[in-house]
């Protein structure tokens, strides 16, 4: 048996001002937009898009990504609760604190927000705009999984690998808090991130080498195959959100990334059948 192992302890606010603090999770979250941001706007004016286009997509993306990512977590793990009391959810899907995100839900609100911002824009079909969107979600990913990392939550099975983590904040599968007890799991937050990290430098790559003749539907269909699949595989080795999915066969993220992927399926073949027309 190992006895290796990462110790993993920290502390989830960076600072307290006044009563108010700043938390690892918040800061990320605001990063991903930020970054995501200067993503975009840099695909923008390389290919002679204007500054506020890309600031009117970034209010989609932002408003997309809030409240669908709020609304898919009520939805997908929360259903009985949001039933319940629908006004009270609705409330705090909207408000913050942000706890509780899905990406899955994420990923619906984003592709129905750029329906609409195709629909006003002239010139951008519906695919140009999530082509050049998939980098910045991908590296927006990386950021929203170091804060889940550095929050002790989403966390791995118990692991014996050298580079297992000992949870010691957690409170679900330590519940006495004692160090002693903690097992050493995978750091799942951590393989996700880096695999959007990695996803982030192969797209914006591939755009580099293509911009405006960049095959249409190609990068986002890569993206979506790619990111779910791995999202699929990864969640063998996480402990499950919800108490309910412990009687299912796969789990609700893996459940969900199965459309995802055939959907990423489905824009590939009608990438590659656009391109030889």
């Amino acid at each position: 048996m190992s006895i290796a192992f990462i110790s993993w302890d920290p502390n989830p606010v960076i600072v307290d001002l006044f009563g108010f603090p700043i938390r690892w999770y918040g800061f990320f979250f605001a990063m991903a937009f930020l970054a995501g941001f200067r993503v975009v706007s840099y695909m923008f004016k390389q290919e002679g898009r204007s500054t506020e286009q890309a600031d009117q997509l970034l209010m989609y993306t932002m408003v997309a990504t809030i409240v669908g990512a709020r609304a898919g977590h009520y939805f997908f793990y929360e259903f009985p609760l949001l039933q319940a009391d629908p006004l009270r959810f609705f409330l705090q899907m909207i408000t913050p604190p942000f706890s509780g995100l899905a990406s899955h839900g994420a990923a619906i609100g984003l592709f129905i927000a750029f329906y609409l911002y195709a629909r006003k824009n002239a010139g951008m079909s519906y695919l140009y705009i999530t082509d050049r969107i998939v980098p910045a979600v991908a590296l927006a990913g990386f950021f929203i999984r170091m804060g889940n990392l550095m929050n002790s939550e989403i966390i791995g099975k118990p692991t014996e690998l050298p580079w297992g983590f000992k949870f010691l904040r957690d409170t679900e599968f330590n519940p006495y808090g004692d160090p002693n007890l903690v097992l050493a799991r995978h750091p799942s937050q951590l393989y996700e991130a880096l695999s959007c990290l990695l996803i982030f430098a192969l797209l914006m790559w591939f755009w580099s080498k293509k911009k405006k003749d960049t095959q249409e539907g190609l990068m986002t269909g890569s993206f979506m195959v790619v990111l779910f699949t791995l999202r699929f595989f990864y969640e063998f080795l996480k402990e499950n959100q919800s108490a309910f999915e412990n009687n299912l066969t796969l789990n609700m993220g893996q459940i969900l990334s199965i459309p995802a992927v055939l959907f990423g399926l489905i824009v590939l073949a009608y990438s590659f059948k656009k391109a030889k027309a």
